[in-house]
């Protein structure tokens, strides 16, 4: 019988609660070195502890990850649960077909890269405080709440106060201002992307990532 996760808000009110014991489904799969399908699977069997946050999306323990691979594949090494050797990213586009151009990218670039994906700006908002990613990239033009909205609320937020921020628009420069700007510290890539620059700036942040946290 298939065993739904938990919430995520019960494991966030725990006293030694740390946002870096978890892990996305896709993140879990690399590790594992199964599909995405199979550790959904596993999820629902109860054989791989995971929570569900307000907006849906599952985020395992990586413990259980390690307890999974000790009781099954003792042949196999532990997987590595220190925060520095991943960096864990945020992705809220609209489109599908960007959504997926976007996946496609970062599995062939192999990066340590944990990345949630979301379809709207206000889904991130409900989820965004409980999972402190390392790193958000955002479209602006959404339905809804947009980009700009979002980026605006997330100011507010102390403890994303160190989260970076790549906002990717095919807005011009002007219009983003006339609607209050990005924050100073956010990059701005305009539309369509240039894969190049982001793979060289996600490997920098891989880089800044492991020494910040040696």
């Amino acid at each position: 019988m298939a065993r739904e996760p938990k919430s995520f808000e019960a494991a966030i009110t725990a006293a030694d609660f740390s946002s870096e014991d978890y892990c996305g489904t896709s993140y879990a799969a690399k590790l594992l070195g199964l599909s995405v399908a199979t550790v959904q699977s596993l999820v629902e069997k109860g054989e791989i502890e995971a929570w569900k946050t307000l907006g849906g999306h599952r985020r395992i323990a990586l413990q259980s990850i390690n307890a999974y691979l000790a009781k099954n594949s003792p042949q196999l090494s532990r997987v590595d649960t220190d925060p520095k050797s991943r960096l864990r990213v945020l992705m809220v586009e609209d489109d599908e077909d960007t959504r997926e151009l976007y996946r496609c990218q970062f599995e062939d670039w192999d990066l340590p890269v944990d990345c949630t994906w979301m379809p709207s700006a206000l889904e991130a908002m409900m989820d965004i405080a409980s999972m402190r990613p390392d790193l958000l990239i955002t479209d602006l033009s959404m339905p809804g709440v947009d980009g700009i909205e979002m980026l605006k609320a997330l100011k507010r937020n102390v403890q994303l106060a160190d989260m970076q921020i790549v906002v990717i628009s095919g807005l011009p420069p002007d219009a983003i201002a006339e609607r209050g700007g990005l924050p100073p510290h956010a990059h701005l890539l305009k539309k369509p992307v240039n894969f190049e620059w982001l793979h060289g700036y996600l490997t920098a942040l891989v880089t800044a990532n492991r020494k910040w946290r040696s």
